[in-house]
């Protein structure tokens, strides 16, 4: 039965790696929360390496450029593993033709621009028109505030007709931005699947990004093992899923994304909503917690 805790320490100096989730954990969207701040550079302090694992379309260095905005402490985390950087690399090795088009919004720009070194020994990827296409590279919706996935259908079945692969550099279904809900490109690489179409996804819960996240928390020197490492976030079908795909022990953050399901105080869930929702989930996580403190 999935443990609920207090706060982190009560079993963190039972692991050396923390692969943590961002947006519904560390912020939501508009503002850092201090106290998942705090808990992470406690963890540092006791020996802990942080490696920020997000479903964000956007490589690195546009992250970390957010998080500084935010004021996110550089000493609370020790790397970042995006689903941008994982599918970013998809794209640059050809998964989805060299010819795409971008299924985005402009903000995601850098997905195509903020390129690794390595990137220059590769055949460019040149963004084209719809209809010139080999195939197509979702980053999310072109305006997230007024569109919803079935906006798309009509897009979606002339892709299909023309065999078009998807390549989703966002797993996420929705996130809360502060107190608005928004669909992100998981919502319509679903979609497509559903029509028949074909997608390819790199970010949580698939392998890609959790690949990359030991990559980067073995390049600070860590010696990298499953019993000794916990992945964090309020996805259940994400994080936790992903982190039990890996073999490693979890932390649900309750008052994320599905905080309404635990009663009104999200920082202390009510155990019997709780494992009701945990069972017709069908994923259990180790452990739960309201808010990551």
């Amino acid at each position: 039965m999935t443990r609920i805790l207090s706060n982190f320490a009560e079993i963190s100096a039972n692991y050396n790696l923390a692969l943590v989730d961002l947006w519904g954990c560390v912020h939501n969207g508009q503002a850092i929360y201090r106290a998942a701040e705090a808990a992470l550079q406690g963890f540092r302090k006791a020996g802990g390496c942080v490696v920020l694992v997000t479903n964000s379309p956007r490589p690195t260095i546009g992250v970390q450029a957010q998080l500084d905005g935010m004021g996110l402490a550089r000493d609370a985390y020790d790397g970042i593993a995006t689903s941008g950087d994982a599918a970013q690399a998809g794209m640059l090795m050809g998964a989805v033709g060299r010819r795409v088009w971008h299924l985005g919004p402009e903000k995601d720009d850098g997905f195509f621009t903020s390129l690794p070194d390595w990137a220059k020994d590769q055949p460019p990827i040149e963004r084209v028109p719809f209809d010139e296409a080999e195939g197509i590279v979702c980053t999310g919706l072109f305006d997230e505030t007024t569109e919803a996935p079935e906006d798309y259908r009509g897009r979606f079945l002339s892709a299909k007709a023309r065999e078009l692969k998807l390549l989703c550099a966002n797993p996420d279904i929705i996130v809360d931005y502060g107190d608005t809900r928004v669909y992100c490109a998981g919502a319509l690489a679903q979609l497509y699947d559903q029509m028949g179409g074909e997608s390819f996804y790199f970010g949580k819960p698939h392998p890609p990004i959790y690949d990359l996240a030991r990559r980067v928390a073995t390049a600070t020197g860590l010696k990298f093992s499953e019993e000794r490492t916990i992945a964090i976030g309020d996805g259940i079908a994400t994080d936790v899923k992903g982190g039990m795909g890996e073999g490693v022990d979890t932390l649900f953050i309750t008052g994320g994304l599905a905080a309404a399901e635990f009663g009104t105080d999200v920082e202390s869930p009510d155990p019997a909503l709780l494992y009701k929702w945990i069972a017709q989930q069908a994923i259990q996580p180790t452990f739960s917690i309201g808010r990551l403190r």
